[in-house]
Order: structure tokens, then sequence, then C-alpha cells
């Protein structure tokens, strides 16, 4: 189960480092200053950047990528959203002062 936070992942760093999925964004950000030759040769995913993958194979990760549909719903949801327009029913209270005087 990936939504497992105790689900054991593999660092792209280190072949030999297994993760908790819930520390997994922390690790990447140390391991990465840790292998900066590796980290060279890795391309982040636009749709995770939890998924790292060789430069030449990113292409071939976009198009199969599991996370792709969660962001394209994102975008069909936000352009479907932006025609309707929020209407305000929010009224000042009245008041009793008057600054002029």
């Amino acid at each position: 189960d990936l939504q497992d936070p105790e689900h054991l992942v593999q660092c792209p760093y280190d072949k030999h480092h297994q993760i908790r999925a819930c520390r997994f964004p922390y690790h990447l950000v140390k391991c990465r200053k840790s292998h900066p030759e590796v980290a060279k040769q890795l391309a982040t995913c636009p749709f995770n950047a939890r998924h790292l993958v060789p430069h030449h194979h990113l292409g071939d990760h976009i198009i199969k990528c599991s996370d792709k549909g969660f962001v394209e719903q994102d975008i069909v949801s936000q352009s479907c959203g932006s025609q309707r327009e929020a209407v305000s029913t929010w009224q000042a209270p009245p008041c009793d002062e008057d600054w002029e005087t």
C-alpha cells in the first residue's frame, strides 16, 4: 500500500537506503546534497517531486506516471470552478459612530 506511511521506499540516490514513506521527502533533500553527481543525472517528475528518474527516461515516466491523473483532474476542476464567481452576501454591521462630528 503506497498510502501507508510505514511503507519502505528505495532512495534514488543510494540504492542501499530504504526509507519510510512518511520520511521520504526529507530524506530526498538530505541525500541529494550528499550525492551531487547522482543528482545531476536525475530529473524530477512534473507531477510528483518524489519521482526522480534518469533524464533519458523522463519522457516515458511522464506518459506512465500514476500521479498525472490527479493533476489533470485538478486542472479540470479549476477550469470548471472558475466559470462561477462566488458572490459574497456579507454586509457590514450598522455603525452609530460619525467621525465627521
